[in-house]
Parts: C-alpha cells; sequence; structure tokens
C-alpha cells in the first residue's frame, strides 16, 4: 500500500492520467491487501477462537480496524471511479473538468459518513467523538489505510505465530510428560513418595494451564522487536514452556537414576550381603585370636572386639523389602548409603583382627629373627658354642611357651644376637635395652 503527491495548482492533462494510473496501482495493490488480509489464516482463526484478556481487546478493536478499512477502501473506490468518468467524458479534458478532477484527486473530496464514523471514532486514534461525517484526500485516505491495514495485519500476524509455535511444541512436550509419567509410576515414582512424582505433577498442571492461555490469550506470549515497525516484528514468548521442558528433563534424569537401580538393584544387595557376611567373619576371626592371645602372650592388653552392628542388617532387611515392593525410588538412596557404611564396617573389623593380632605377630617376628640368627652362626660352625647353644635355648623357651612374656622373650633374642655378633666379629652390635615393640601388646 503506498502514498499519494501532496496538493498542487491546477493538473493539466498529463498529470491527471499520470496521477489517475498511479491511484489505478495503488487501488489495485490496497485491494490485493486486504484480500491477503481476509484470507489470513490467523484472521480466520481469531474469528473463531473464543478470546480472553489482551488478545480479546484487541482483535476487537483489529475487527472494527478491518470494517472500517473495507468502509474506507470503498470510499477510495468510488473517488476513483469518478474521477475516471470526469476523465472519460471527453478526448480533451475542459479547464472545468481539470478544476474538478483536481479538487477530486487533491482536495478533501472523500466523505465517511453516518454508521462508518461510529467505528472511527472506537478504532482510529485520530477519530473524533460527536462528529458527524469525516473528510479525507485520497493521500490521506491511503495513509489512514496504511496505517489501519498495519496495526490489523500486526495483530494478526502476531497471534497467528503464537499459535503456530506454541500450542504444537506443549503438545509434544505433554506427550512426553505422558511417557516420562508411566515409566515414573511404573518404578513407584508417584505423586506424594518422590520429589520427582510431584514434579510431574506440577508440570502437568503448568502446561495444561500454559496451553488453555496460549489458546485463549496468544498475544500474551508474544514480544515485540525492538525498534521494528514492521507488522508482525517480534517472537513468541516460551519462556514458560522452556522452564518446564527443563523441569522435565530433570525429572527424566531422576527417573534414569532409578531405573539404574532397579536393573543393579540384586547385584548390589548380594555385594553388600557379602561385605557385611566378610565383615562378621573377620570380626569372629578376632574374638577367637583374642582368646588365643591371652592364652599365649603374657603381661600385655589386648583390645576387645565389638560384634557386629544390628543397624545394618536392619537396613539391609529394609533395602531388600524396597525391592520387593518396587520401591526403587526409596531404594537408591538407601543403597549408596549402606555401600560406604559396609566398606567402613568391613575395613573396621579387619583394623580390630590387626590390632588383635599385633602380640602374635611380634612372637612370631621374635621368632624368625632368633631362627635367622641361629642359621647364620651355623654357616660359620659357631652353632655348637656353648654360649650360643645356652642363650638360643632360653630364647627358644621363651618364645615356645606358653604363656609368652614378650618383653623378657625380647631380651633374650637380643642377648643371643649380642653373642652371636662378637663370636662373628661383627662391627654392629643390636644395642641391649627394652623391648622394640613396647610391651609386647602394640599393634602392627
Amino acid at each position: 500500500m503506498g502514498g499519494t503527491d501532496p496538493a498542487g495548482p491546477v493538473l493539466d492533462r498529463d498529470e491527471v492520467d499520470r496521477a489517475l494510473a498511479r491511484l489505478g496501482a495503488e487501488h489495485e495493490a490496497i485491494e490485493t491487501s486486504l484480500l491477503a488480509l481476509q484470507d489470513h489464516a490467523g484472521r480466520r482463526l481469531l474469528e473463531g477462537a473464543e478470546l480472553t484478556g489482551v488478545t480479546e481487546e484487541r482483535w476487537a478493536a483489529t475487527e472494527a480496524s478491518i470494517t472500517l478499512l473495507w468502509t474506507y477502501f470503498d470510499a477510495y473506490t468510488g473517488a476513483l471511479r469518478t474521477a475516471r468518468e470526469i476523465r472519460a467524458r471527453r478526448r480533451w479534458s475542459s479547464r472545468e473538468d481539470l478544476v474538478e478532477l483536481t479538487e477530486l484527486l487533491r482536495g478533501e473530496s472523500v466523505t465517511v459518513a453516518g454508521a462508518a464514523v461510529a467505528t472511527v471514532n472506537v478504532a482510529a486514534p485520530h477519530g473524533g467523538a460527536g462528529r458527524l461525517s469525516e473528510s479525507f484526500s485520497l493521500a490521506a485516505l491511503v495513509d489512514r489505510m496504511n496505517e489501519l491495514y498495519a496495526t490489523s495485519l500486526d495483530m494478526v500476524v502476531a497471534a497467528d505465530a503464537v499459535w503456530s509455535a506454541l500450542p504444537a511444541r506443549i503438545d509434544l512436550l505433554a506427550a512426553e510428560l505422558q511417557r516420562t509419567r508411566r515409566l515414573a509410576h511404573s518404578i513407584g515414582v508417584r505423586p506424594g513418595e518422590h520429589p520427582a512424582g510431584d514434579d510431574l505433577e506440577r508440570i502437568t498442571r503448568t502446561l495444561t494451564r500454559l496451553r488453555e492461555q496460549v489458546v485463549s490469550d496468544p498475544l500474551a506470549f508474544w514480544v515485540p522487536a525492538q525498534g521494528s515497525s514492521a507488522p508482525g516484528g517480534g517472537r513468541p514468548d516460551t519462556t514458560v514452556y522452556d522452564r518446564e521442558a527443563r523441569a522435565l528433563e530433570e525429572v527424566r534424569r531422576e527417573i534414569d537414576a532409578v531405573l539404574g537401580v532397579r536393573q543393579d538393584a540384586e547385584q548390589r544387595l548380594i555385594k553388600l550381603r557379602d561385605l557385611l557376611s566378610r565383615a562378621d567373619r573377620t570380626l569372629a576371626e578376632a574374638r577367637t585370636a583374642r582368646g588365643e592371645v591371652l592364652a599365649k602372650i603374657a603381661a600385655t592388653e589386648v583390645p576387645v572386639v565389638s560384634g557386629p552392628p544390628t543397624a545394618l542388617q536392619e537396613q539391609l532387611a529394609t533395602a531388600a523389602e524396597y525391592r520387593r515392593q518396587a520401591q526403587w525410588h526409596r531404594l537408591s538412596p538407601l543403597l549408596e548409603s549402606l555401600e560406604q557404611k559396609a566398606e567402613d564396617e568391613l575395613l573396621r573389623a579387619r583394623e580390630s583382627l590387626t590390632a588383635v593380632t599385633a602380640p602374635l605377630a611380634i612372637r612370631a617376628e621374635l621368632r624368625g629373627r632368633l631362627d635367622a640368627y641361629k642359621a647364620k652362626v651355623a654357616r660359620h660352625g659357631l652353632a655348637e658354642d656353648p654360649l650360643l647353644v645356652e642363650r638360643y635355648d632360653a630364647a627358644r623357651r621363651m618364645l615356645w611357651s606358653a604363656p609368652c612374656d614378650l618383653r623378657v622373650a625380647e631380651q633374650a633374642v637380643l642377648r643371643y644376637q649380642q653373642a652371636a655378633a662378637e663370636l662373628l666379629g661383627s662391627a654392629r652390635v643390636p644395642r641391649q635395652g627394652g623391648p622394640q615393640h613396647g610391651d609386647g601388646g602394640g599393634e602392627s
């Protein structure tokens, strides 16, 4: 839709013909635009929709503008037809014809009266209240139609853009939501029982409400382009949709984690039972070893061995029950906690066994040292030396008797080492003093 030249002096015949040709081209362009607007899919949808909010208000104004546009176009068509008829009276237009044509083509010769003026007052920002009619020049009328057309098309295109973009995306997300809900329900992720189940319910409510709002009030979800005057300049506002899509993705990841628990729950439970069983066996071995240490080692303190923690067994039984009831969302965090606790319990049992058997390890080390020195002096032909035989027998009696006093036995081994070193002419003689292992009851 174009514009016309400003007013000027009386037109000559050539100027009239050029003006009529230009107005004819404008008339054709305006008619094409109005017919395209009339057939626009967005306009047809707006006519049949139950609108609310800002869209309802703007569509009421836009409908009035479109009606007014056709009224203006009819007036424009009539003025153009009249001008063509005047020009067609004579091949060479008279002075009176040219004056009349100039007034018609450049003056305020087009009058919109009656019901159309009421529409002007409602829809047009320039409409004056209480005016019975309004007059336009053809140029002003074209400008007015351009203005109304732009605002009407902008509204129609914006609504159509939102309807074309958001409902389909919401429907796809809703379909994915339903699949996720069915999967979640199958693994026990339900509202009120798991946060992900609550999230699914909230997303469902939000998407349902969002779709209703988008369908009834699309312009509430339209963001106009800054600085753009072109009709339909802007984009659909997908903020709420995008937020819910991200929330659904987070729920899907949570459900995938729960599914992973379901798939390997039995193996993890078997491993847990094995860990706790090994810890129990180790503690039982430590208790048995403690009795042996108390019987075989004298003058030493042996740490008490505690029993297996019943709380872990109770939690393991709870985990097995969760698995039987397919409560995967509860089983997942419990398994993670139990796995760490079971590893810690096995480590504690091993440390307890090590602490309890430390005196036996010290005795074994002393026995090995004594035999190693005996083998060394034997290689040098000194095994029958009376002093070495005497000290060896004394140390051996202490180490192989029960209960064994580790403090006294270590002193005997050191005396044997010293005698052997002197006979062998060794420059390195172990320093004689207190037991190298404390009171014999220390941990290895």
